[in-house]
């Protein structure tokens, strides 16, 4: 189970530091201790097997105990973007259906705010992870707090041992405008902790960085990946992530042996130059996933860390964090293309064409992973988990479960290269985003005709960038997009919202009378 590997850094590790977070941190003892608390504190309130937790708190060495504790209890932790709009923190809790949500001293006035709006909400029972005085009381106490659990003795609970059970659900965008909870299990992590450990050669004491936020799967990586090889996790504070200086200087200053990250984070340090000029002595791994690394960018980091190895992961959620690799060999040139690499053990990539056959080398066809990460499925959508998780005939006659990522791709050289997606879900700075929810959340504004919003390759940091189109009442210069944006902000979070927009007197149509996004697209590209 994913609470085995930190359990088993104790004997020999116990008094080495686990997770540190600018001046907070906790040892291995202290977090098997303390999440072995949190487990019987659960099981004492009735916590059953299966129940969903939300975690709606910032990202710190607690609520890494509060994950640990919650599985060994039996449960399931949803991490929920308490920054996000609150329409859509609102789905997302609505769909997973807690039985707890854990508030922290970061998060509460967000909490309050949104409790207090939707009525319905305010009979979950919440809990306070947080050892600071509660900043205001709300209408209802929570049914414990941080420091209730040190009643509870040191017990290693492991109430579920089943590694086909769920580990926790990421939610990400849907195309509907409803948020997809994609079930990930302890097996799908244990798979693909297995093999990055041991590949990269991750050492006990090495330290390590965690960019991501713990909505993202890139985290899963950074944090089970430190406890299996018996590494010091640095947390990376949410508020310097923007500034090139200071997560430069994060890097320097913590003796970070490995990096980990979507690469439009690595490419807005090479937008500032932002490497010391020794470079950063102790990384000996820079590795990255989500999207593509913009050549420019990649060749600043490879020219001024020539000791580092670069490694490009690819892999959606619903594969969990990753399922292949490349290690970029020699700083390219400008005409190279990067490839996502061959499979990770334990999955498998088939380049598929329309009838379900393998397209030849040099063919560009759809992309599709086989293995032991692919999730269950969609939280409490059968339909959804049926449409791209699909039964399928190998060229050996058997059968096995796919699933089909929306990419395409080719081979070339037992290489595979990525060639974009195949509808209109990018990915830009590392997340996921299908455009239909934007467009969902733009419906609800009476004061447009029509609109689309459409992808726009760019060559900058932010890669994949997002284009709107519409048409208001009456051409306005371009006026009506400020509008938008304020009544957009309500809606969805900051990393949804288009970078660019464009005002038309009507949207022009392709052949069959639908609104020509290519053509769009093109448009935001001149």
């Amino acid at each position: 189970m994913i609470y085995d590997w930190s359990r088993e850094q104790v004997e020999d590790n116990g008094s080495k530091v686990a997770v540190t977070l600018n001046e907070e941190y906790i040892t291995y003892a202290e977090l098997e201790m303390k999440s072995n608390k949190l487990a019987g504190q659960l099981i004492a309130d009735g916590f059953s097997p299966g129940d969903r937790v939300g975690l709606f708190m910032d990202k710190t060495p607690k609520t890494i105990v509060a994950m640990l504790g919650i599985s060994k209890a039996g449960g399931v932790y949803v991490p929920l973007d308490f920054k996000s709009p609150p329409e859509r923190v609102i789905k997302v809790i609505k769909s997973s259906d807690p039985s707890l949500i854990f508030v922290d001293n970061h998060s509460i006035h967000h909490f309050q705010d949104l409790f207090h709006v939707k009525c319905e909400l305010s009979f979950i029972p919440w809990v306070w992870w947080s050892d600071k005085e509660m900043k205001y009381a709300d209408d209802s106490p929570p049914k414990f707090a941080y420091s209730d659990i040190e009643g509870h003795p040191n017990i290693p609970h492991q109430v579920v041992r089943d590694p086909n059970t769920a580990a926790h659900i990421l939610f990400t965008s849907g195309s509907t405008g409803e948020p997809k909870g994609v079930v990930i299990t302890h097996n799908n992590i244990i798979s693909f902790i297995n093999w990055a450990v041991p590949f990269f050669n991750m050492k006990e004491g090495e330290r390590t960085s965690c960019h991501s936020p713990l909505h993202f799967d890139l985290s899963t990586f950074d944090i089970y990946g430190a406890f299996a090889a018996g590494c010091h996790l640095f947390l990376v504070p949410t508020d310097i992530s923007i500034n090139p200086k200071k997560l430069s200087g994060f890097i320097l200053d913590n003796e970070l042996d490995q990096w980990f990250s979507v690469p439009s984070a690595l490419s807005y340090l090479s937008k500032f130059k932002a490497i010391p000029k020794g470079g950063f002595p102790s990384l000996k791994r820079l590795i990255w996933c989500g999207e593509v690394f913009p050549l420019p960018a990649l060749k600043y980091w490879m020219e001024n860390l020539p000791s580092v190895e670069f490694t490009n992961l690819y892999g959606p959620t619903e594969a969990t964090i990753a399922s292949s690799y490349y290690t970029v060999p020699e700083i390219p040139d400008d005409q190279t293309k990067i490839p996502i690499g061959i499979s990770c053990e334990g999955e498998e990539l088939l380049i598929l064409d329309e009838n379900m056959k393998e397209v030849l080398t040099g063919e560009i066809g759809d992309l599709y992973i086989s293995g032991e990460g692919l999730s269950p499925g969609y939280w409490r959508d059968t339909a959804k988990t049926a449409a791209v998780f699909i039964d399928y005939t190998n060229v050996d006659g058997e059968k096995e479960r796919i699933y089909k990522t929306g990419d395409l791709a080719s081979v070339e050289n037992d290489l595979v290269y990525f060639h974009g997606r195949s509808d209109y879900q990018i990915k830009s700075r590392g997340y996921r985003i299908e455009l239909g929810e934007i467009e969902v959340a733009l419906g609800h504004n009476e004061i447009l005709r029509e609109y689309a919003v459409v992808p726009i390759r760019r060559n900058g940091f932010e890669g994949t960038a997002i284009g709107c189109a519409y048409v208001g009442p009456e051409l306005k210069n371009g006026e009506l997009a400020l509008v938008l944006k304020e009544k957009l902000r309500s809606k969805i979070p900051a990393y949804m919202m288009p970078h660019y927009w464009q005002e038309y007197e009507v949207l022009p149509r392709n052949g069959n009378g639908k609104i020509d996004r290519k053509k769009l697209s093109e448009n935001f590209e001149k």
